[in-house]
């Protein structure tokens, strides 16, 4: 069965199987799940957004603009860290 990581990396990091991530999901926009997948991914990526920009198939120009919305909408981007 295929796992989900739903969680920054790290100690304590939870993983789910599609059936118990689509729930989640349920209710839930388009847009906000979009959101939602671009700041997990950076959090793990570390704040690298070559990186995720990479892991989520977008130009790092298409997810600058995206974490430049986000940040205007008052909504906290995990930073890049060393």
């Amino acid at each position: 069965m295929t796992t989900v990581h739903v969680a920054a990396s790290g100690p304590g990091a939870q993983f789910l199987a599609p059936n118990q991530i689509v729930p989640l999901l349920i209710g839930a926009t388009v847009d906000e799940v979009e959101r939602e997948l671009v700041l997990q991914t950076l959090a793990r990526c570390d704040g690298n957004r070559t990186r995720a920009a990479r892991v989520l198939g977008l130009s790092v120009r298409t997810l600058r603009n995206k974490i430049r919305l986000y940040a205007a909408s008052g909504i906290d981007v995990p930073a890049y860290q060393d």
